[in-house]
């Protein structure tokens, strides 16, 4: 979209983490951890890190899939990494992204943990070949 171009007429730097945002929580939504269920909870998820490896370049009105993988959680899932990889139409490789993140109490503004049902769901997202456990 025009809306995501930079000066230089491809796709912003913010533009990618706005598209893994968003394969994000359409993931956790398909979990059964929609923003009605956060809200009620009073719960979300927060980001301690995100990188950005910038692979080529997306034009204006090019066509772009997502993918996103867990690469590394708690087996409680209350610490995760998820990769998420952003492909052109002709499926060449534009860019990787991974985050780091956790759960919030959104009233207590301190960690915490899904409800162990919803912990499991999250823990059903597609696992990477190279997934870790963390301690």
């Amino acid at each position: 979209m025009w809306a995501h171009l930079d000066a230089n007429m491809h796709m912003r730097h913010s533009a990618y983490a706005d598209f893994a945002a968003q394969a994000r929580i359409e993931i956790l939504d398909e979990m059964g951890l929609d923003m009605k269920t956060f809200q009620k909870l009073h719960i979300g998820p927060i980001l301690f890190r995100e990188e950005t490896t910038y692979l080529r370049e997306v034009g204006v009105n090019e066509t772009i899939t997502v993918t996103t993988e867990l690469i590394k959680a708690k087996k409680d899932g209350s610490r995760w990494s998820i990769r998420h990889e952003l492909f052109k139409a002709d499926g060449v490789k534009a860019a990787v992204i991974i985050v780091e993140g956790a759960w919030i109490d959104v009233l207590k503004r301190k960690l915490a943990t899904l409800p162990e049902e919803l912990a499991d769901h999250f823990m059903q997202i597609k696992r990477s070949e190279d997934f870790a456990e963390i301690a």
